[in-house]
């Protein structure tokens, strides 16, 4: 990312000194600045272990199947047996921290082309409830299910260890590693059932969040995240895709126009949820990863479980492999011509999975102890040399950071502190609206930060 367009002394000749002197006497900490800091540095109790997490993948692919329609009782294979001891794991994680998780299963029948005589689709879920209750919310979300090539072939053996056992490690590696900690938020580890059937347990997820008034700040989905080895051969190791929406699915065509009038077509609350990840990245170098930050909602006419969730209005974004083994998808095992088909455990990398899972414990960690995001943030300005820029009090913050970049940029590159709390307005003298776009982040005391606002679009409904 770019750090800078205006160099120190063009931003500090834009902004007469006299406005900083204002500034300064109120607030010494507020300033303009030509960067864009760094994430807090993390504060770890412990990485993600690579043997945990492969061992996690081999019980899970143990199962045999875990094919949405496959036995809900059977004792040892099918998805029922895969979902008795996701419940058991996180029964004895939660046993080593004071009950700090509690277990819940949701569950509800759908039919549909995939099941056409009906499935009941159920979910168990790892709670840790965070000092905010049900006010700040962050879910980390795989899938439990499997299959082969057929999507009703529910009885051969569908090992799934990339797609998706790899994510339902991730989910159970970080609940090991974050139930260590306390956090303002509440965490919600899902390993979500019914994807391949038609992303039917993201779906019970999200509408449960709504009936119960969960505010979700954000839903990330780990799916097909411990594989290096693409279909072309080529070995891709230090990157990780982060696919994001940017015009909101969930917005009317009233908002959709309000937002395209207002150029925020790549500043939807997915996609500053994705630029969040990618600065997390940039600022620890020890996760050894790129973030690619793919500007589209998922693979090319492809989806997951994050889509419900864009749905409902929540951000969210995927987490994918930097490059895919379509032999090792939804595929019969087999061997023609030479070719090996299936997703087997031994097509993994878990050095690989351990760095994305250690990438997304710090994004929650750093998310679950910041502030919510501003709900609204509102510009003036219009016809005149200057900015004024608005934003809706966050309860808990201890200040505010204003963004800004020149709007033939993607990432932000300036930004200012503002810590009087009571403050909710500032104005960046010479910076004109018309050639720039704006942003909010609430920040806590400790320094962690929301992700942020973008600035100058209408109230909406949420």
């Amino acid at each position: 990312m770019r750090k800078t367009i205006l160099t120190a002394s063009l931003l500090l000749a834009a902004v007469p000194a006299s406005h900083l002197a204002a500034q300064d006497a109120d607030n010494p900490n507020d300033s303009p600045t030509a960067t864009v800091p760094t994430m807090a540095p993390p504060a770890s109790t412990g990485p993600a272990d690579a043997q945990n997490l492969k061992a996690y993948v081999e019980k899970l692919v143990s199962f045999g199947t875990r094919h949405t329609l496959s036995s809900p009782d059977h004792p040892t294979r099918g998805i029922g047996a895969a979902r008795r001891w996701v419940e058991q794991e996180f029964n004895k994680i939660g046993a080593s921290c004071a009950e700090c998780i509690k277990v819940e299963r949701i569950a509800r029948k759908f039919t549909g082309a995939r099941a056409p005589d009906g499935v009941i689709v159920e979910n168990v879920l790892g709670i840790q409830m965070g000092r905010m209750g049900w006010d700040h919310v962050i879910i980390i979300a795989a899938h439990l299910d499997s299959r082969v090539t057929d999507p009703l072939n529910f009885t051969d053996d569908a090992p799934g260890a990339n797609d998706d056992a790899s994510g339902v490690a991730l989910a159970l590696e970080a609940a090991r590693i974050l139930s260590k900690e306390k956090h303002d938020a509440t965490i919600i580890y899902a390993p979500l059932t019914g994807e391949e059937q038609g992303l039917w347990g993201a779906r019970l997820l999200v509408d449960t969040a709504k009936a119960r008034g969960w505010n979700v700040t954000a839903f990330l989905n780990n799916d097909m995240v411990g594989n290096t080895l693409g279909n072309d051969g080529r070995v891709v190791d230090d990157v990780v895709r982060v696919f994001s929406e940017g015009i909101r699915s969930s917005e009317s065509l009233p908002e959709a126009m309000a937002r395209r009038g207002s150029g925020g077509e790549d500043d939807g609350p997915s996609r500053a949820l994705m630029r969040y990840i990618k600065r997390t990245a940039e600022g620890n170098a020890q996760f050894g990863l790129d973030v690619f930050g793919v500007r589209r909602p998922d693979r090319f006419r492809r989806g997951g479980d994050h889509l419900p969730a864009l749905e409902a209005g929540i951000p969210a974004i995927r987490f994918t492999v930097g490059v895919e083994n379509y032999k090792a998808q939804h595929q019969d095992l087999r061997t023609e011509n030479g070719i090996v088909y299936g997703d087997t455990i031994d097509q993994m990398d878990f050095t690989y999975l351990r760095r994305v899972t250690e990438l997304n414990i710090e994004v929650v960690r750093q998310l679950a102890n910041a502030p919510r995001a501003p709900q609204e943030a509102e510009l003036g300005g219009a016809v005149t040399s200057d900015t004024i820029v608005k934003w809706t009090p966050v309860e808990g913050a201890a200040g505010y950071r204003i963004y800004w970049r020149r709007n033939d940029t993607r990432g932000w590159t300036n930004s200012m502190n503002v810590t009087n709390t009571a403050q909710t307005e500032v104005k960046l003298p010479g910076i004109i609206v018309d050639d720039h776009f704006f942003g909010v982040a609430a920040v806590a005391g400790n320094g962690k930060e929301s992700i942020i606002t973008f600035a100058g679009l209408p109230q909406r409904n949420r």
